[in-house]
Protein backbone atom coordinates (compact mmCIF):
# COMPACT_ATOMS: atom_id res chain seq x y z
CA UNK A 1 0.00 0.00 0.00
CA UNK A 2 1.09 3.54 -0.59
CA UNK A 3 1.48 5.92 2.31
CA UNK A 4 -1.49 7.92 3.56
CA UNK A 5 -2.37 11.07 1.65
CA UNK A 6 -5.40 12.36 3.52
CA UNK A 7 -5.76 16.10 3.76
CA UNK A 8 -5.00 17.57 7.18
CA UNK A 9 -4.97 21.13 8.41
CA UNK A 10 -6.36 21.20 11.92
CA UNK A 11 -6.43 19.27 15.11
CA UNK A 12 -9.92 17.87 14.86
CA UNK A 13 -11.95 16.07 12.25
CA UNK A 14 -14.13 17.95 9.79
CA UNK A 15 -16.38 14.91 9.44
CA UNK A 16 -16.74 12.21 12.09
CA UNK A 17 -16.49 8.50 11.61
CA UNK A 18 -19.46 6.44 12.83
CA UNK A 19 -17.87 5.81 16.21
CA UNK A 20 -16.80 9.48 16.51
CA UNK A 21 -13.18 8.49 16.16
CA UNK A 22 -10.15 10.63 16.82
CA UNK A 23 -8.82 11.43 13.36
CA UNK A 24 -5.61 12.97 14.66
CA UNK A 25 -4.27 9.45 15.13
CA UNK A 26 -5.64 7.96 11.92
CA UNK A 27 -3.74 5.11 10.34
CA UNK A 28 -0.01 5.03 9.84
CA UNK A 29 3.02 3.64 11.46
CA UNK A 30 6.41 3.66 13.03
CA UNK A 31 9.15 1.98 11.12
CA UNK A 32 12.05 -0.15 12.34
CA UNK A 33 13.06 -0.08 15.98
CA UNK A 34 14.48 3.31 16.90
CA UNK A 35 13.09 4.95 13.78
CA UNK A 36 9.87 6.81 13.03
CA UNK A 37 7.97 6.88 9.77
CA UNK A 38 6.51 10.27 8.94
CA UNK A 39 4.24 11.51 6.19
CA UNK A 40 6.67 13.07 3.72
CA UNK A 41 4.53 16.13 3.02
CA UNK A 42 3.56 17.03 6.57
CA UNK A 43 6.18 15.48 8.89
CA UNK A 44 3.37 13.98 10.91
CA UNK A 45 3.71 10.69 12.71
CA UNK A 46 0.91 8.45 11.52
CA UNK A 47 -0.39 5.71 13.76
CA UNK A 48 -2.06 2.41 12.93
CA UNK A 49 -4.54 1.29 15.61
CA UNK A 50 -4.39 -2.27 16.92
CA UNK A 51 -6.95 -4.75 15.62
CA UNK A 52 -8.17 -8.21 16.49
CA UNK A 53 -7.86 -10.99 13.90
CA UNK A 54 -9.68 -14.28 13.53
CA UNK A 55 -7.50 -17.40 13.86
CA UNK A 56 -5.82 -18.26 10.58
CA UNK A 57 -7.86 -21.47 10.24
CA UNK A 58 -11.08 -19.44 10.42
CA UNK A 59 -9.73 -16.87 7.95
CA UNK A 60 -8.89 -19.67 5.51
CA UNK A 61 -12.41 -21.07 5.90
CA UNK A 62 -13.81 -17.59 5.22
CA UNK A 63 -11.66 -17.33 2.10
CA UNK A 64 -13.03 -20.59 0.72
CA UNK A 65 -16.53 -19.14 1.08
CA UNK A 66 -15.73 -16.09 -1.09
CA UNK A 67 -17.68 -16.81 -4.31
CA UNK A 68 -15.08 -15.60 -6.83
CA UNK A 69 -12.22 -17.39 -5.09
CA UNK A 70 -14.26 -20.56 -4.67
CA UNK A 71 -15.32 -20.43 -8.34
CA UNK A 72 -11.71 -20.08 -9.49
CA UNK A 73 -10.76 -23.19 -7.49
CA UNK A 74 -13.71 -25.20 -8.80
CA UNK A 75 -13.07 -24.09 -12.37
CA UNK A 76 -9.42 -25.11 -12.14
CA UNK A 77 -10.57 -28.52 -10.91
CA UNK A 78 -13.09 -28.73 -13.74
CA UNK A 79 -10.21 -28.57 -16.22
CA UNK A 80 -9.37 -32.13 -15.17
CA UNK A 81 -6.90 -33.84 -17.48
CA UNK A 82 -6.96 -30.89 -19.86
CA UNK A 83 -9.22 -28.43 -21.69
CA UNK A 84 -8.56 -26.73 -25.03
CA UNK A 85 -7.65 -23.05 -24.94
CA UNK A 86 -6.74 -20.49 -27.59
CA UNK A 87 -3.31 -18.99 -28.14
CA UNK A 88 -3.97 -16.47 -25.36
CA UNK A 89 -4.85 -19.18 -22.83
CA UNK A 90 -8.57 -18.36 -22.91
CA UNK A 91 -11.25 -21.04 -22.88
CA UNK A 92 -13.40 -19.55 -25.62
CA UNK A 93 -17.17 -19.21 -25.74
CA UNK A 94 -17.98 -22.89 -26.19
CA UNK A 95 -15.89 -24.05 -23.22
CA UNK A 96 -17.08 -21.12 -21.10
CA UNK A 97 -20.73 -22.04 -21.69
CA UNK A 98 -19.96 -25.67 -20.90
CA UNK A 99 -18.17 -24.75 -17.67
CA UNK A 100 -20.95 -22.37 -16.62
CA UNK A 101 -23.55 -25.10 -17.11
CA UNK A 102 -21.61 -27.86 -15.35
CA UNK A 103 -20.51 -25.66 -12.41
CA UNK A 104 -23.86 -23.93 -11.99
CA UNK A 105 -22.50 -20.42 -12.62
CA UNK A 106 -25.46 -19.17 -14.61
CA UNK A 107 -26.87 -19.20 -18.10
CA UNK A 108 -26.02 -17.23 -21.22
CA UNK A 109 -23.87 -14.13 -20.89
CA UNK A 110 -24.17 -14.17 -17.09
CA UNK A 111 -22.59 -17.60 -16.86
CA UNK A 112 -19.95 -16.81 -19.48
CA UNK A 113 -18.93 -13.66 -17.62
CA UNK A 114 -18.69 -15.56 -14.31
CA UNK A 115 -16.49 -18.21 -15.95
CA UNK A 116 -14.29 -15.58 -17.59
CA UNK A 117 -13.68 -13.82 -14.26
CA UNK A 118 -12.99 -17.07 -12.42
CA UNK A 119 -10.67 -18.25 -15.21
CA UNK A 120 -8.66 -15.04 -15.12
CA UNK A 121 -8.20 -15.42 -11.37
CA UNK A 122 -7.27 -19.10 -11.73
CA UNK A 123 -4.55 -18.10 -14.19
CA UNK A 124 -3.32 -15.29 -11.93
CA UNK A 125 -3.07 -17.74 -9.04
CA UNK A 126 -1.31 -20.33 -11.24
CA UNK A 127 -4.01 -22.88 -10.47
CA UNK A 128 -3.93 -23.84 -14.16
CA UNK A 129 -1.14 -23.78 -16.72
CA UNK A 130 -0.76 -24.29 -20.43
CA UNK A 131 0.34 -27.85 -21.12
CA UNK A 132 1.40 -29.87 -24.12
CA UNK A 133 -0.84 -29.54 -27.23
CA UNK A 134 -3.45 -32.27 -27.61
CA UNK A 135 -3.52 -34.83 -30.45
CA UNK A 136 -4.95 -32.22 -32.79
CA UNK A 137 -2.27 -29.68 -31.96
CA UNK A 138 -4.54 -27.42 -29.92
CA UNK A 139 -3.22 -25.75 -26.77
CA UNK A 140 -4.52 -27.21 -23.51
CA UNK A 141 -4.77 -26.05 -19.92
CA UNK A 142 -4.23 -28.35 -16.97
CA UNK A 143 -4.40 -27.96 -13.16
CA UNK A 144 -1.20 -27.37 -11.20
CA UNK A 145 0.14 -28.49 -7.86
CA UNK A 146 -1.07 -25.16 -6.43
CA UNK A 147 -4.64 -26.35 -6.90
CA UNK A 148 -3.87 -29.58 -5.05
CA UNK A 149 -2.68 -27.54 -2.05
CA UNK A 150 -5.93 -25.57 -1.98
CA UNK A 151 -8.14 -28.62 -2.15
CA UNK A 152 -6.30 -30.28 0.71
CA UNK A 153 -6.49 -29.25 4.36
CA UNK A 154 -3.72 -26.66 4.49
CA UNK A 155 -5.17 -23.35 5.77
CA UNK A 156 -1.85 -21.56 5.19
CA UNK A 157 -1.90 -22.45 1.49
CA UNK A 158 -5.50 -21.27 1.19
CA UNK A 159 -4.82 -18.00 2.99
CA UNK A 160 -1.67 -17.36 0.98
CA UNK A 161 -3.54 -17.92 -2.29
CA UNK A 162 -6.42 -15.69 -1.21
CA UNK A 163 -3.99 -12.93 -0.22
CA UNK A 164 -2.45 -13.10 -3.68
CA UNK A 165 -5.93 -12.91 -5.20
CA UNK A 166 -6.78 -9.83 -3.13
CA UNK A 167 -3.52 -8.11 -4.06
CA UNK A 168 -4.00 -8.94 -7.74
CA UNK A 169 -7.51 -7.51 -7.80
CA UNK A 170 -6.42 -4.41 -5.88
CA UNK A 171 -3.79 -3.81 -8.58
CA UNK A 172 -6.36 -4.40 -11.32
CA UNK A 173 -8.90 -1.95 -9.90
CA UNK A 174 -6.26 0.76 -9.79
CA UNK A 175 -5.41 0.13 -13.45
CA UNK A 176 -9.10 0.12 -14.33
CA UNK A 177 -9.45 3.60 -12.86
CA UNK A 178 -7.09 5.05 -15.48
CA UNK A 179 -8.52 7.16 -18.29
CA UNK A 180 -9.20 4.85 -21.27
CA UNK A 181 -8.73 7.77 -23.67
CA UNK A 182 -5.25 8.33 -22.28
CA UNK A 183 -4.45 4.65 -22.68
CA UNK A 184 -5.66 4.67 -26.29
CA UNK A 185 -3.64 7.80 -27.05
CA UNK A 186 -0.57 6.22 -25.46
CA UNK A 187 -0.97 3.15 -27.64
CA UNK A 188 -1.24 5.34 -30.75
CA UNK A 189 1.81 7.36 -29.74
CA UNK A 190 3.77 4.15 -29.15
CA UNK A 191 2.79 2.75 -32.53
CA UNK A 192 3.76 6.03 -34.19
CA UNK A 193 7.06 5.90 -32.33
CA UNK A 194 6.66 9.46 -31.09
CA UNK A 195 9.06 8.94 -28.20
CA UNK A 196 8.69 12.36 -26.58
CA UNK A 197 4.90 12.31 -26.61
CA UNK A 198 4.85 8.70 -25.48
CA UNK A 199 7.12 9.44 -22.52
CA UNK A 200 4.97 12.38 -21.44
CA UNK A 201 1.88 10.20 -21.56
CA UNK A 202 3.59 7.48 -19.55
CA UNK A 203 4.38 10.06 -16.88
CA UNK A 204 0.78 11.27 -16.79
CA UNK A 205 -0.50 7.71 -16.56
CA UNK A 206 1.94 6.87 -13.78
CA UNK A 207 0.79 9.95 -11.87
CA UNK A 208 -2.84 8.93 -12.37
CA UNK A 209 -2.02 5.40 -11.25
CA UNK A 210 -0.35 6.67 -8.08
CA UNK A 211 -3.32 8.95 -7.35
CA UNK A 212 -5.80 6.10 -7.81
CA UNK A 213 -3.67 3.81 -5.67
CA UNK A 214 -3.36 6.46 -2.95
CA UNK A 215 -7.11 7.07 -2.98
CA UNK A 216 -7.86 3.38 -2.56
CA UNK A 217 -5.20 2.99 0.15
CA UNK A 218 -6.59 5.91 2.12
CA UNK A 219 -10.13 4.59 1.84
CA UNK A 220 -9.07 1.17 3.11
CA UNK A 221 -7.13 2.71 5.97
CA UNK A 222 -10.18 4.72 7.10
CA UNK A 223 -12.22 1.50 7.05
CA UNK A 224 -9.44 -0.22 9.01
CA UNK A 225 -9.61 2.50 11.64
CA UNK A 226 -13.39 2.25 11.80
CA UNK A 227 -13.11 -1.50 12.34
CA UNK A 228 -10.47 -1.03 15.05
CA UNK A 229 -12.50 1.38 17.15
CA UNK A 230 -16.03 0.20 16.45
CA UNK A 231 -18.05 -1.44 19.18
CA UNK A 232 -20.78 -2.76 16.91
CA UNK A 233 -21.15 -3.87 13.30
CA UNK A 234 -23.11 -0.68 12.59
CA UNK A 235 -20.16 1.41 13.76
CA UNK A 236 -17.82 -0.56 11.50
CA UNK A 237 -19.89 0.47 8.50
CA UNK A 238 -18.93 3.77 6.88
CA UNK A 239 -21.27 5.55 4.43
CA UNK A 240 -19.48 6.16 1.16
CA UNK A 241 -20.20 9.88 1.41
CA UNK A 242 -18.55 10.08 4.83
CA UNK A 243 -15.62 8.03 3.57
CA UNK A 244 -15.15 10.36 0.60
CA UNK A 245 -15.48 13.44 2.80
CA UNK A 246 -12.73 12.18 5.11
CA UNK A 247 -10.44 11.94 2.08
CA UNK A 248 -11.32 15.39 0.72
CA UNK A 249 -12.07 17.78 3.58
CA UNK A 250 -9.06 18.96 5.60
CA UNK A 251 -9.36 18.17 9.30
CA UNK A 252 -11.10 20.87 11.26
CA UNK A 253 -12.75 22.45 8.22
CA UNK A 254 -16.31 22.45 6.95
CA UNK A 255 -16.88 21.25 3.37
CA UNK A 256 -17.30 24.07 0.86
CA UNK A 257 -19.46 23.92 -2.27
CA UNK A 258 -16.35 23.09 -4.27
CA UNK A 259 -15.44 20.33 -1.83
CA UNK A 260 -18.91 18.82 -2.15
CA UNK A 261 -18.24 18.38 -5.84
CA UNK A 262 -14.89 16.78 -5.08
CA UNK A 263 -16.56 14.45 -2.56
CA UNK A 264 -19.00 13.33 -5.23
CA UNK A 265 -16.14 12.70 -7.67
CA UNK A 266 -14.31 10.61 -5.07
CA UNK A 267 -17.47 8.61 -4.42
CA UNK A 268 -17.80 7.88 -8.13
CA UNK A 269 -14.12 6.87 -8.36
CA UNK A 270 -14.23 4.62 -5.30
CA UNK A 271 -17.52 2.88 -6.10
CA UNK A 272 -16.25 0.43 -8.78
CA UNK A 273 -12.99 -0.17 -6.88
CA UNK A 274 -14.83 -1.13 -3.72
CA UNK A 275 -17.26 -3.33 -5.65
CA UNK A 276 -14.37 -5.35 -7.10
CA UNK A 277 -12.71 -5.70 -3.69
CA UNK A 278 -16.03 -6.85 -2.28
CA UNK A 279 -16.11 -9.59 -4.92
CA UNK A 280 -12.90 -11.07 -3.52
CA UNK A 281 -14.09 -10.78 0.09
CA UNK A 282 -12.10 -7.77 1.33
CA UNK A 283 -15.24 -5.74 1.91
CA UNK A 284 -18.92 -5.93 2.56
CA UNK A 285 -20.08 -3.22 0.21
CA UNK A 286 -23.41 -1.80 -0.87
CA UNK A 287 -22.71 0.19 -4.06
CA UNK A 288 -24.24 3.49 -5.06
CA UNK A 289 -27.81 3.08 -6.23
CA UNK A 290 -27.72 3.55 -10.04
CA UNK A 291 -30.99 5.48 -9.81
CA UNK A 292 -29.10 8.28 -8.07
CA UNK A 293 -27.18 9.03 -11.24
CA UNK A 294 -28.45 11.79 -13.46
CA UNK A 295 -30.64 10.07 -16.03
CA UNK A 296 -30.45 13.11 -18.25
CA UNK A 297 -26.75 12.49 -18.79
CA UNK A 298 -25.97 9.89 -21.40
CA UNK A 299 -22.25 9.57 -20.81
CA UNK A 300 -20.68 7.14 -18.41
CA UNK A 301 -19.13 9.94 -16.37
CA UNK A 302 -22.49 11.09 -15.02
CA UNK A 303 -22.38 11.85 -11.31
CA UNK A 304 -24.98 11.15 -8.61
CA UNK A 305 -27.81 13.68 -8.53
CA UNK A 306 -27.37 14.33 -4.81
CA UNK A 307 -23.74 14.60 -3.68
CA UNK A 308 -22.78 14.08 -0.06
CA UNK A 309 -24.05 17.00 2.01
CA UNK A 310 -23.39 16.96 5.78
CA UNK A 311 -26.32 19.35 6.31
CA UNK A 312 -28.79 17.14 4.45
CA UNK A 313 -30.99 15.15 6.81
CA UNK A 314 -31.75 11.70 5.41
CA UNK A 315 -32.85 8.48 7.05
CA UNK A 316 -30.66 5.38 7.18
CA UNK A 317 -32.31 3.73 4.19
CA UNK A 318 -31.83 6.82 2.04
CA UNK A 319 -28.21 7.23 3.17
CA UNK A 320 -27.51 3.58 2.30
CA UNK A 321 -28.40 4.32 -1.33
CA UNK A 322 -25.21 6.40 -1.55
CA UNK A 323 -23.08 3.38 -0.65
CA UNK A 324 -22.00 1.61 2.54
CA UNK A 325 -18.67 -0.11 3.19
CA UNK A 326 -16.98 -2.08 5.94
CA UNK A 327 -14.00 -4.39 6.05
CA UNK A 328 -14.64 -8.09 6.51
CA UNK A 329 -12.52 -10.19 8.86
CA UNK A 330 -10.51 -11.17 5.78
CA UNK A 331 -10.25 -7.52 4.80
CA UNK A 332 -8.82 -6.51 8.17
CA UNK A 333 -6.24 -9.26 7.83
CA UNK A 334 -5.34 -8.21 4.28
CA UNK A 335 -5.10 -4.46 4.91
CA UNK A 336 -2.87 -5.22 7.87
CA UNK A 337 -0.67 -7.38 5.61
CA UNK A 338 -0.37 -4.54 3.12
CA UNK A 339 0.56 -2.13 5.91
CA UNK A 340 3.22 -4.50 7.23
CA UNK A 341 4.66 -4.93 3.74
CA UNK A 342 5.03 -1.15 3.51
CA UNK A 343 7.02 -1.12 6.76
CA UNK A 344 4.24 0.14 9.01
CA UNK A 345 3.80 -1.08 12.55
CA UNK A 346 0.33 -2.63 12.66
CA UNK A 347 -0.14 -4.18 16.12
CA UNK A 348 -2.66 -6.77 17.22
CA UNK A 349 -4.81 -6.48 20.32
CA UNK A 350 -3.18 -8.64 22.97
CA UNK A 351 0.40 -8.08 21.82
CA UNK A 352 1.19 -6.42 25.16
CA UNK A 353 -0.84 -8.86 27.26
CA UNK A 354 1.40 -11.88 26.89
CA UNK A 355 3.91 -11.03 29.60
CA UNK A 356 3.97 -10.00 33.24
CA UNK A 357 1.94 -7.20 34.78
CA UNK A 358 5.06 -5.02 34.73
CA UNK A 359 5.49 -5.66 30.99
CA UNK A 360 1.80 -4.96 30.43
CA UNK A 361 1.73 -1.62 32.23
CA UNK A 362 5.07 -0.39 30.93
CA UNK A 363 4.23 -1.54 27.41
CA UNK A 364 0.99 0.43 27.40
CA UNK A 365 2.80 3.50 28.73
CA UNK A 366 5.38 3.34 25.95
CA UNK A 367 3.11 2.44 23.03
CA UNK A 368 1.63 5.12 20.78
CA UNK A 369 -0.89 2.76 19.15
CA UNK A 370 -2.60 0.80 21.87
CA UNK A 371 -6.09 0.29 23.28
CA UNK A 372 -5.30 0.06 27.02
CA UNK A 373 -8.60 -1.40 28.19
CA UNK A 374 -8.45 -4.10 25.52
CA UNK A 375 -4.90 -5.07 26.52
CA UNK A 376 -5.82 -5.13 30.18
CA UNK A 377 -8.89 -7.28 29.50
CA UNK A 378 -6.73 -9.72 27.52
CA UNK A 379 -4.18 -9.90 30.34
CA UNK A 380 -6.86 -10.63 32.95
CA UNK A 381 -8.32 -13.58 31.03
CA UNK A 382 -8.00 -16.80 33.08
CA UNK A 383 -6.19 -15.03 35.94
CA UNK A 384 -7.38 -15.39 39.53
CA UNK A 385 -8.29 -12.04 41.17
CA UNK A 386 -5.97 -12.19 44.18
CA UNK A 387 -2.65 -13.03 42.46
CA UNK A 388 -3.55 -10.76 39.55
CA UNK A 389 -4.18 -7.83 41.90
CA UNK A 390 -0.95 -8.46 43.80
CA UNK A 391 1.07 -8.56 40.59
CA UNK A 392 -0.56 -5.40 39.22
CA UNK A 393 0.03 -3.47 42.44
CA UNK A 394 3.68 -4.50 42.54
CA UNK A 395 4.09 -3.35 38.93
CA UNK A 396 2.44 0.00 39.73
CA UNK A 397 5.02 0.99 42.32
CA UNK A 398 7.72 3.51 41.51
CA UNK A 399 8.22 7.26 41.79
CA UNK A 400 9.52 7.53 38.23
CA UNK A 401 8.12 9.45 35.25
CA UNK A 402 5.78 6.68 34.07
CA UNK A 403 4.67 5.79 37.59
CA UNK A 404 1.45 7.89 37.50
CA UNK A 405 0.30 6.23 34.28
CA UNK A 406 1.11 2.76 35.61
CA UNK A 407 -1.01 3.42 38.68
CA UNK A 408 -3.86 4.80 36.57
CA UNK A 409 -3.74 1.67 34.41
CA UNK A 410 -3.49 -0.50 37.51
CA UNK A 411 -6.63 1.13 38.89
CA UNK A 412 -8.42 0.43 35.61
CA UNK A 413 -7.43 -3.22 35.79
CA UNK A 414 -8.37 -3.56 39.47
CA UNK A 415 -11.86 -2.21 38.70
CA UNK A 416 -12.44 -5.36 36.65
CA UNK A 417 -11.61 -7.69 39.55
CA UNK A 418 -14.15 -9.01 42.02
CA UNK A 419 -13.96 -9.05 45.80
CA UNK A 420 -11.44 -11.88 45.71
CA UNK A 421 -8.79 -9.19 45.16
CA UNK A 422 -9.52 -7.45 48.48
CA UNK A 423 -6.65 -8.95 50.53
CA UNK A 424 -4.10 -7.62 48.03
CA UNK A 425 -5.57 -4.10 48.36
CA UNK A 426 -5.53 -4.25 52.15
CA UNK A 427 -1.90 -5.34 51.99
CA UNK A 428 -0.79 -2.04 50.39
CA UNK A 429 -2.67 0.37 52.68
CA UNK A 430 0.65 1.15 54.35
CA UNK A 431 2.40 1.92 51.05
CA UNK A 432 2.37 5.71 50.40
CA UNK A 433 2.38 5.19 46.64
CA UNK A 434 -0.53 2.72 46.58
CA UNK A 435 -2.57 3.56 49.68
CA UNK A 436 -4.73 6.15 47.93
CA UNK A 437 -5.47 3.74 45.08
CA UNK A 438 -6.32 0.96 47.54
CA UNK A 439 -8.55 3.25 49.60
CA UNK A 440 -10.57 4.23 46.53
CA UNK A 441 -11.00 0.58 45.52
CA UNK A 442 -12.05 -0.61 48.99
CA UNK A 443 -14.41 2.30 49.62
CA UNK A 444 -15.97 1.79 46.21
CA UNK A 445 -16.97 -1.73 47.28
CA UNK A 446 -18.44 -0.63 50.59
CA UNK A 447 -15.53 -1.83 52.73
CA UNK A 448 -15.29 0.21 55.94
CA UNK A 449 -13.12 -1.71 58.41
CA UNK A 450 -9.78 -0.16 57.48
CA UNK A 451 -7.85 2.94 58.47
CA UNK A 452 -7.65 5.44 55.59
CA UNK A 453 -4.25 7.00 54.93
CA UNK A 454 -3.37 10.42 56.29
CA UNK A 455 -3.64 13.72 54.44
CA UNK A 456 -0.03 13.73 53.11
CA UNK A 457 -0.66 10.42 51.36
CA UNK A 458 -3.96 11.62 49.92
CA UNK A 459 -2.32 14.83 48.69
CA UNK A 460 0.42 12.78 47.05
CA UNK A 461 -2.28 10.62 45.44
CA UNK A 462 -4.03 13.77 44.22
CA UNK A 463 -0.86 14.95 42.48
CA UNK A 464 -0.24 11.45 41.14
CA UNK A 465 -3.74 11.14 39.67
CA UNK A 466 -3.66 14.59 38.08
CA UNK A 467 -0.20 13.86 36.69
CA UNK A 468 -1.55 10.71 35.02
CA UNK A 469 -4.36 12.74 33.47
CA UNK A 470 -1.88 15.30 32.17
CA UNK A 471 0.33 12.58 30.70
CA UNK A 472 -2.58 10.77 29.09
CA UNK A 473 -4.65 13.58 27.62
CA UNK A 474 -3.26 16.97 28.64
CA UNK A 475 -4.81 19.75 30.71
CA UNK A 476 -7.98 19.73 28.57
CA UNK A 477 -8.94 16.33 30.00
CA UNK A 478 -12.45 16.53 31.47
CA UNK A 479 -11.42 14.97 34.80
CA UNK A 480 -8.72 17.61 35.18
CA UNK A 481 -11.25 20.34 34.43
CA UNK A 482 -13.63 18.88 37.01
CA UNK A 483 -10.89 19.01 39.62
CA UNK A 484 -10.34 22.68 38.87
CA UNK A 485 -14.03 23.35 39.48
CA UNK A 486 -13.89 21.53 42.83
CA UNK A 487 -10.89 23.46 44.13
CA UNK A 488 -12.82 26.55 45.12
CA UNK A 489 -15.78 24.67 46.61
CA UNK A 490 -14.01 21.90 48.54
CA UNK A 491 -10.67 23.42 49.53
CA UNK A 492 -9.19 26.74 50.47
CA UNK A 493 -6.88 27.19 47.44
CA UNK A 494 -4.18 29.06 49.31
CA UNK A 495 -4.03 26.43 52.06
CA UNK A 496 -4.17 23.54 49.59
CA UNK A 497 -1.37 24.87 47.40
CA UNK A 498 0.72 25.67 50.48
CA UNK A 499 0.61 21.94 51.17
CA UNK A 500 0.87 20.67 47.60
CA UNK A 501 4.10 22.40 46.65
CA UNK A 502 5.87 20.47 49.40
CA UNK A 503 4.73 17.08 48.07
CA UNK A 504 7.68 14.96 46.91
CA UNK A 505 6.45 13.90 43.51
CA UNK A 506 8.19 14.24 40.11
CA UNK A 507 5.11 15.95 38.66
CA UNK A 508 4.23 18.36 41.47
CA UNK A 509 5.49 21.40 39.59
CA UNK A 510 3.80 20.38 36.33
CA UNK A 511 0.45 19.84 38.03
CA UNK A 512 0.57 23.19 39.80
CA UNK A 513 1.59 24.96 36.61
CA UNK A 514 -1.33 23.34 34.75
CA UNK A 515 -3.74 24.51 37.46
CA UNK A 516 -2.24 27.98 37.26
CA UNK A 517 -2.75 28.09 33.50
CA UNK A 518 -6.24 26.58 33.38
CA UNK A 519 -8.16 27.58 36.51
CA UNK A 520 -10.92 30.05 35.60
CA UNK A 521 -10.67 31.95 38.89
CA UNK A 522 -7.81 34.44 38.65
CA UNK A 523 -7.03 34.42 42.39
CA UNK A 524 -6.89 30.62 42.50
CA UNK A 525 -4.76 30.49 39.36
CA UNK A 526 -2.37 33.01 40.90
CA UNK A 527 -2.03 30.91 44.08
CA UNK A 528 -1.28 27.84 41.96
CA UNK A 529 1.43 29.69 40.00
CA UNK A 530 3.03 30.88 43.25
CA UNK A 531 3.01 27.32 44.56
CA UNK A 532 4.50 26.05 41.30
CA UNK A 533 7.31 28.60 41.64
CA UNK A 534 8.05 27.39 45.18
CA UNK A 535 7.99 23.75 44.07
CA UNK A 536 10.37 24.53 41.21
CA UNK A 537 12.71 26.38 43.57
CA UNK A 538 12.65 23.51 46.05
CA UNK A 539 13.49 21.02 43.30
CA UNK A 540 16.33 23.25 42.14
CA UNK A 541 17.80 23.52 45.64
CA UNK A 542 17.81 19.72 45.97
CA UNK A 543 19.97 19.17 42.89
Amino acid sequence: MAGPSRKKSGSSAGVSLPADLDLETLYGASGAVGEELFDEEEDELIIVPPVRLLPREELAAEALRVPLFEQAIRLAGWVGSGRPVDEFGELGREQEELAAAELGLGEGDVGVLAVARAWTLALDLALVELGEPDSEGADTARPTAALTALTGEDPEAVLEAWQLAATTIADVVVEADLDPNELAALEEASEGRDEEESEAMYERLETAREQASGLLDDALQVLYEAKAFAGTEAEETVPLGVLAALLVVPDGEEPTEEMLGDITAVMVALDPMLQDLADIGVLDYRPIDPALFDESGSDEDAEPVAPFDPDLEVDDDEAARFGLARLTALGVHQVRQWLLEEGYEAPLIGDLARGTAAELLEGICEAVNVLPEEEIAEWLVDREPLPAAAELLAAARGNDLTGPMRRLLCATALDSLDDGAEPALREVLGDPELAGLATTWLAGRGVEDFDPPGRPVMLWTMVDTLAAQLIEAGPEESAFAEFLEQLSSEEQPAQLFAELWRIEHPYTTAVLEAVGERHPDKATAKEARKAAYKARSRMGSQR
